[in-house]
């Protein structure tokens, strides 16, 4: 019998602290909102009361009695309850309560923690009494000072301490309140003068290091704390949490000093001999302990915090193109195509033991096993021969297929069929997606969703002919981002030098976009534009590792995490830091128009950029070798190929052949380093990036874009003296020269006027002075300002004149 009764027993304990009293977040709402707006209405009762008192007293005894109307701007419901908290209780003290009302609703409609609110409404309460009591004074000349509470408690007071004992009471409570409450010590306030008297001394010197209380000037500051409060004889103070948390300081300082003493007693047999003062380090660990307190109150930051209420736009405002029905597939089509392989590999006498047909969205892969003794070379020189007896475009052999034994041969469909983004983004394996930057490319020959983490590439180039699906490959990208990673997270800078192909992201340029500082637009148009961001975007790299090196982490996960943790103060210039996408649209036209000027921050940004959380996707029509040079090559590991019209560009762009044998339409190859893989991009028309960007620019969005660090560029022009009296003897005829050629160049200059390359360089700043010529433009030719020998006699006229 016993045996059976322990365990249930031990059941019964085991549930009862199960039992608990849970309010749902339902409740929490409409009983905050209720809170809310009767704290509000109790104000403005109150207020009306000031007014309209001494009217009101006569409807006090008929409340009841519906003949009967009040001047209170809540009618006799406002009267009633006024009477009875401001005349009948605490007097205008009482004001405070329906701010304590309001605080303790919104905390119920926000769900936000309670634990707060026991110190609101008890210090709120005590403040109420207190104040009462002092205007008891008063009630005599006017009764709603005090209320009855406050006349009657220090009527009574008087009787035993007369005035001056009521009087000494109120100081001592205050002195409780601004020592307990406000923490207004002789200590801290003598620490505050000298503070400011050394900022003043300081002033003009250096910037000093500002340094934080230590953990030594806490425990002195608790340790007095704690030895008021066990003088003190109000056991109502200990609801405050502020005496909680220094009790669970004292704990620990009783703690170490323990430990002091254990280690300062290390040999008591040679007491006799010179005492030895043991020294111990301070403790590493009191600042992650200081930071999961703050975790434990006010839980880990929230980089979204300031658009709390954002909302993801969602899978419906993408098109399904196949109304949900998938690949078809066409037996015919695949045992065609069977036959047509196995007999043009015969004619050749090459006989197949197994073969296989995977259908995917545009390509059917077709895995061969050849019997034994058969040359793999053999197969894989009858490439055309394949392709015409099917007479198809775009064959491909992969011979042979790594990993799986196998030779593949890939065919067109006949009908191939479009990869909505919406089928992509509604994948497990894109919702799921443990990435930092999860992309969803599109789908495998397997017809599988394949999704990649930009965070890990870390940086991606594209290239593709005219028309093959590079734009649509970068809104995939771009959406993709904007389905999964919050408006805090993530942050594009886009160049597009079409003008067209990004403006529909204008929309959400506050929510998601980057900036110079003083720039109108976010999406960059203007080739001269580009050096400055890209140099700016350096500026805010090297910035970035500044705080990861005094942070002690090596990338930027790992900082964020460290800061969520409120390990990283602000106070020190730590902040969450979101992650940059730099996007070009048409990379070959910004080597064209600035070369050098773009490809060193480019290269300088991929080669350091990736620990610290920006990446770079550039795209171009034009994969040649001038315009991917093999440092970006070299910094660029991922690789998207679209078609291209040749196998040269082929290899530029992938190392290896391939790219020249697509269909287009968003067929592609891509290659993080290891193996190509054929893959069909999503689909996502312009429509569609309409209805995202709109949902997303309709919510609430930052006050700005976020800018990125100031850049000021070097022009060559700046700081030439203008004076006419110091301007070279040749500067008239160099004039006549540059606007007859209507190019102002040094070069012209040098062999039309046979002058040297510094001569010619000053005479060109000259002229860019007097503005003949206008700034320089990195590659180009500078602008000639003056059309006509019109023209330039009157302004060197207006020149002398003036």
């Amino acid at each position: 019998m016993t045996k059976t009764k322990r365990p249930i027993k031990s059941k019964t304990k085991q549930t009862k602290p199960k039992v608990k009293f849970k309010v749902s977040k339902r409740t929490k709402i409409i009983f905050g909102s209720f809170l809310m707006l009767f704290a509000i209405g109790l104000f403005i009762s109150f207020v009306s009361y000031f007014f309209n008192w001494q009217a009101d007293q006569s409807l006090m005894a008929n409340v009841l009695d519906r003949s009967e109307s009040s001047d209170n701007w809540l009618n006799k419901f406002g009267a009633y309850i006024s009477h009875s908290f401001i005349y009948k209780g605490f007097g205008i003290s009482i004001m405070s309560l329906p701010v304590m009302l309001f605080f303790t609703g919104m905390y119920l409609f926000l769900n936000l923690k309670l634990f707060k609110l026991r110190t609101l409404w008890f210090w709120g309460a005590y403040v109420i009494l207190w104040f009462s009591l002092l205007l008891g004074f008063f009630a005599s000349s006017n009764p709603i000072l005090g209320g009855v509470v406050g006349f009657e408690l220090n009527d009574f007071l008087q009787d035993y301490i007369g005035k001056l004992g009521v009087t000494l009471i109120l100081i001592f409570t205050l002195i409780i309140y601004l020592v307990s409450r406000l923490h207004l010590t002789p200590d801290a306030l003598s620490k505050s003068y000298s503070k400011q008297k050394k900022q003043v001394k300081d002033e003009v010197s250096e910037v000093e290091f500002q340094r934080k209380p230590t953990s030594e000037d806490i425990n002195k500051e608790v340790e007095i704390a704690i030895h008021k409060n066990n003088q003190d004889s109000t056991k109502e103070l200990n609801v405050d949490k502020d005496v909680e948390i220094e009790n669970s300081y004292s704990e620990k300082i009783q703690k170490e000093s323990k430990e002091e003493k254990e280690e300062s007693v290390t040999k008591p047999e040679e007491q006799d001999d010179v005492e030895m003062e043991v020294e111990t380090t301070e403790d590493e660990g009191e600042t992650d302990q200081l930071s999961r307190k703050l975790v434990e109150d006010f839980g880990e930051f929230d980089p979204t915090l300031e658009l709390a209420n954002y909302r993801f736009p969602s899978i419906e405002l993408l098109k399904d193109y196949n109304s949900g029905r998938g690949i078809t597939i066409d037996q015919k089509e695949l045992e065609q195509n069977k036959n047509n392989i196995v007999d043009t590999l015969k004619n050749y006498k090459i006989e197949i033991a197994h073969i296989k047909a995977t259908v995917g969205p545009t390509v059917t892969l077709y895995e061969i096993v050849p019997e034994a003794g058969i040359r793999i070379s053999k197969i894989k020189n009858l490439e055309d021969d394949i392709a015409l007896s099917l007479s198809a475009l775009g064959i491909r052999i992969i011979a042979p297929i790594p990993g799986r034994g196998t030779i593949g041969i890939e065919v067109p469909n006949q009908n191939p069929s479009v990869v909505p983004m919406r089928s992509v983004v509604a994948s497990n394996k894109f919702q799921n997606a443990e990435m930092e930057l999860p992309i969803a490319m599109g789908k495998t020959i397997s017809n599988e969703t394949y999704t990649v983490d930009l965070a890990k590439m870390p940086h991606l180039l594209m290239a593709g002919a005219t028309g093959q699906g590079k734009s649509v490959g970068l809104n995939v990208i771009l959406t993709s981002l904007l389905y999964q990673k919050h408006p805090a997270e993530v942050k594009f800078i886009l160049v597009d030098p079409k003008k067209v192909e990004l403006t529909l992201f204008n929309k959400i340029e506050r929510h998601y976009l980057a900036k110079l500082p003083d720039t109108e637009e976010a999406i960059i148009t203007d080739n001269t534009k580009v050096i400055d961001t890209l140099n700016s975007l350096c500026i805010e790299m090297d910035n970035r590792y500044n705080l990861l090196k005094d942070a002690l982490v090596r990338n930027i996960k790992e900082y964020n995490t460290k800061f969520k943790a409120r390990k990283l103060n602000p106070e020190n210039g730590h902040k969450f830091l979101p992650y940059i996408v730099l996007v070009v649209d048409e990379f070959a036209d910004l080597i064209m128009t600035a070369g050098k000027e773009v490809e060193t921050p480019i290269a300088r940004l991929a080669q350091l950029a990736r620990a610290i959380g920006i990446h770079l996707i550039i795209a171009t029509q034009r994969p040649s070798v001038n315009v991917i040079t093999g440092m970006i090559k070299a910094n660029f590991p991922a690789r998207m190929a679209f078609r291209v019209t040749s196998k040269i560009d082929s290899r530029t762009i992938l190392d290896a052949g391939g790219a020249d044998q697509l269909i287009g339409r968003g067929d592609m190859l891509f290659t993080q380093g290891n193996d190509l893989i054929r893959l069909q991009c999503a689909f996502v028309d312009t429509p569609e990036v309409e209805r995202i960007t709109d949902f997303i620019g309709s919510q609430k969005a930052y006050p700005d874009a976020y800018l990125l660090p100031e850049y000021s560029g070097e022009d060559s022009g700046i700081g030439v003296d203008n004076d006419i009296e110091d301007r070279d003897k040749l500067f008239k005829d160099a004039a006549e020269v540059i606007i007859n050629a209507q190019q102002g160049s040094a070069s012209l200059l040098q062999r039309k006027l046979k002058l040297g390359y510094n001569r010619a360089g000053r005479i060109i700043d000259q002229l860019e002075a007097a503005g003949i010529v206008g700034p320089f433009e990195g590659s180009k030719a500078r602008q000639v300002l003056v059309p006509d020998f019109i023209a330039l006699e009157e302004l060197l006229k207006n020149e002398r004149n003036s």
